[in-house]
């Protein structure tokens, strides 16, 4: 069977739907982005550990941290949070999401491929301009002029508690993943992925 290639970090949303895929008997190639994030090291291990065990390639990493050489961006900046004050502002990287999505397009066109997946959601604090909804209901279009890659984004319509809901029924590891923008190492609980996080589990009742 062909593979489908999937933009995967680590986090709850591409790790689930790692496992829509899985469930719907595709084979999955994983890659990610080392773009200079501090935790490149945590959700690189992470995304190991959470993937489905079979009909899974071995994660592809590329390197584009060059880019973003000397951001200030407080996902790139480790912030110490006894010390910083971090705003939704602070963790802004500029075209990341369009960043992604063309490496992405490019890899798959490289090696004959032409469905590129991924996790992302109309997520309500999303700052950036290419994380929003108008935005991500133009890839198809913009790719339909460019080549035979086409973008999937499953859930973007769904919130961050649904994303939860179907996870648990798809047996996703979601105690594993990892998408805090502000430690490194571990959840800070604090920073927006966090929060929205935490706010969707109590809200599909799996908060103790």
């Amino acid at each position: 069977m062909t593979p489908v290639l999937l933009l995967a970090s680590g986090g709850l949303d591409s790790t689930t739907v790692a496992y829509w895929l899985h469930e719907k008997g595709e084979t999955i190639l994983p890659i990610f982005f080392d773009y200079g994030q501090h935790c490149v090291e945590t959700e690189w291990a992470t995304l190991h550990h959470v993937l489905p065990k079979t009909r899974v390639i071995a994660p592809r990493r590329i390197d584009i941290s060059g880019i973003f050489c000397g951001s200030k961006s407080r996902l790139i900046a480790e912030p110490n949070l006894w010390l910083d004050n971090v705003d939704d502002s602070d963790l802004y990287i500029p075209y990341r999401t369009l960043l992604f999505f063309s490496c992405a397009a490019a890899v798959a066109q490289t090696v004959k491929l032409t469905q590129v997946y991924s996790g992302f959601i109309n997520s309500n604090h999303a700052k950036e301009l290419d994380c929003s909804a108008t935005f991500l209901n133009s890839l198809d279009a913009l790719a339909e002029n460019v080549g035979p890659v086409r973008f999937n984004m499953p859930f973007r319509d769904k919130t961050k508690t649904e994303i939860v809901e179907l996870a648990r029924g798809l047996e996703v590891p979601i105690g594993s993943t990892f998408s805090c923008q502000v430690y490194s190492d571990i959840p800070c609980g604090a920073c927006p992925n966090c929060v929205e996080r935490i706010k969707a589990i109590e809200g599909a009742g799996l908060a103790t």
